[in-house]
């Protein structure tokens, strides 16, 4: 199995869901599952099987989850098989269920179970005849290109006033910033929030300064262990984050000294500490979501090293995640920006002209984070790689993330 989250966003871009968008099997190694066989076993919901296996915390920050569902597996044990609370779950459907009465019938009864439901992918001419449906839903996802939001706002507040509206492939910050405006929308989707940064801004802030300077040092060759202690020591918030984690590792170890903390974790798990951690601190005036793909994509990167043969540059891969989205955390071309951090040749390669032999292996974190599984599938088959590998190595990403974040937190 595959899955990617997909964020969706408010006015101020905060995270307030996420989308499962899942796919059971390689279609192109199975391509019955386009067809016929595409309802087999459709009765297992492999995004409640994902949030059942995870937690809610682990997949989406209790935030809510989308789920899609199918004709079949709308009328599945749901709760039997998550046990996540109802009023997190948004069953998402879309134009291929039936307005029939049978249907009509078992979204009351899972909305008196406290479920949530979305509609997306109904075409403007159907609305009439899916009023029924319409009015039980509680989200309902428009292509901001092929529909008027001034006339669907007027629509939707007489009809369906408690419905809020999702803009879908929002994909430019100029878009975001029209339809913020406009005020039709209520949540967002789309690749706006990450899109890459063509023009500087005049100057970096003097903290993301100090900052560069220490990922600078990390990132020499053969760096030293009290360089990198004493400018940790020189911003609290490192120290205690520092300090806070090797005494976890260390039970009982009473480590309060940053030089001490430093030896104790050693040169490869200290370099990759501080690239993480003052990633996070140069993302505080980012979206919450930069972080997320900033340290999801460094680990899913880590973890697919012995899948592309390259386990002894997994560091290297790690890095490359890492800094995949330094243009927008710096406001600056990724080009310029790659130029104010140590990384090697091969790292530049790959996130400004998308060549060189890390190049594979980022153009596959950005297929799969979203869900462009067609993609994936031809990728995967060419390099004969197996989907429980790629799903667990996400799944790991996914787990790291939440438990680095608990320990900075």
């Amino acid at each position: 199995m595959l899955a990617a989250l997909i964020p969706l966003f408010d006015h101020n871009t905060n995270v307030c869901a996420y989308s499962i968008f899942a796919q059971k099997e390689n279609f192109l190694l199975n391509p019955r599952m386009l067809g016929v066989g595409r309802y087999d076993g459709a009765s297992n919901i492999e995004g409640m099987e994902i949030v059942e296996s995870m937690g809610l915390n682990t997949v989406s920050g209790d935030n809510m989850v989308f789920i899609e569902m199918n004709n079949i597996s709308l009328f599945s044990d749901i709760s039997g098989q998550c046990d996540a609370p109802h009023d997190k779950l948004v069953l998402l459907i879309d134009k291929d269920l039936p307005a029939e009465e049978r249907y009509i019938e078992r979204i009351k009864e899972l909305r008196a179970e406290n479920y949530k439901f979305a509609i997306r992918k109904l075409p403007v001419n159907q609305f009439e005849a899916y009023r029924e449906v319409l009015s039980m839903m509680d989200f309902v996802f428009l292509n901001h290109k092929k529909i008027d939001i001034t006339k669907a706002k007027l629509y939707f507040s007489r009809m369906y006033p408690n419905v809020k509206l999702v803009a879908v492939n929002v994909n430019s910050k100029e878009d975001f910033d029209v339809l913020r405006e406009g005020g039709g929308y209520d949540l967002y989707e789309g690749e706006f929030f990450r899109t890459p940064v063509k023009h500087g801004a005049e100057e970096i802030a003097p903290l993301k300064v100090n900052y560069l300077e220490l990922l600078n040092i990390v990132n020499d060759i053969d760096f030293d262990l009290t360089d990198a202690a004493d400018v940790i020591g020189r911003d609290p918030a490192l120290v205690i984050s520092l300090l806070e984690m090797v005494n976890r590792m260390t039970v009982n170890s009473g480590i309060t000294s940053v030089r001490h903390a430093a030896a104790m974790l050693g040169q490869r798990e200290l370099k990759k500490w501080i690239n993480t951690a003052v990633t996070r601190e140069l993302c505080t005036d980012k979206p919450s979501e930069i972080l997320r793909i900033s340290l999801i994509r460094a680990r899913f990167a880590e973890n697919l090293a012995p899948v592309y043969e390259m386990a002894g540059l997994s560091s290297e891969l790690f890095l490359m995640g890492l800094f995949s989205v330094l243009d927008i955390i710096l406001e600056q071309p990724m080009q310029e920006a790659l130029e104010m951090v140590k990384v090697s040749k091969e790292i530049k390669e790959a996130l400004v002209d998308r060549s060189g032999p890390f190049a594979a292996v980022y153009d596959f974190i950005i297929q799969y984070e979203s869900a462009s599984w067609q993609e994936v599938s031809r990728q995967m088959v060419l390099a004969n790689i197996e989907e429980d590998t790629i799903y667990k190595a996400y799944v790991d990403a996914l787990r790291w993330f939440k438990e680095l974040f608990e320990i900075g937190r």
